[in-house]
């Protein structure tokens, strides 16, 4: 089952349970998102403009977006700019505990940005950021192996970072 992780907040709610399923995004919907995205400081007024509708429809229709769990607005930052010059993809393999329960774990670790339970042969893909290569072996050996039901990790640095989109559907 899908699990989905709110943007820094540590809610997760099975995909089928969220309202964000049924959400019905129309043309207005998809529009006000591309500019929200263009312009995340964009005001209701200025979308509205843009838009030829009026400013309490935007209010309205971001309202409904967040409050269906459909969308949020937030802040993107780029790990470079706070120091993070090292992306580490790591397979894990888990044994004699659940895969889920163990990414749960993973998930309070601060240095892990992002954890997907997958198919194949791991069974939970993370990504961490470091700020040099002297933090990883106390993290990987000392933090992360020492989680129980860790059997195996898998790690391979990011030599070029190609794409990194944080749109979790394209418009």
């Amino acid at each position: 089952m899908l699990r989905a992780r709110g943007a820094g907040n540590g809610d997760t709610a099975p995909a089928s349970a969220r309202p964000a399923d049924r959400y019905q995004f129309d043309e207005t919907d998809r529009k006000i998102l591309e500019i929200l995205k263009a312009n995340g400081r964009a005001t209701n007024q200025k979308i509205a403009r843009i838009l030829k509708i009026s400013a309490a429809t935007v209010s309205a229709r971001i309202r409904q977006m967040e409050e269906a769990r459909a969308m949020k607005i937030v802040a993107a930052t780029d790990f470079a700019a706070f120091g993070y010059n090292i992306l580490l993809a790591i397979g894990v393999e888990v044994q004699g505990r659940s895969a889920e329960a163990v990414a749960e774990e993973l998930a309070l670790l601060p240095q892990i940005v992002s954890i997907n339970l997958v198919t194949g042969a791991k069974d939970i893909e993370i990504l961490v950021v470091a700020h040099e290569f002297a933090e990883l072996s106390d993290f990987l050996l000392n933090r992360v192996a020492a989680i129980k039901g860790v059997r195996n990790l898998s790690p391979a640095i990011a030599v070029d970072v190609v794409k990194f989109d944080f749109d979790v559907a394209p418009l």
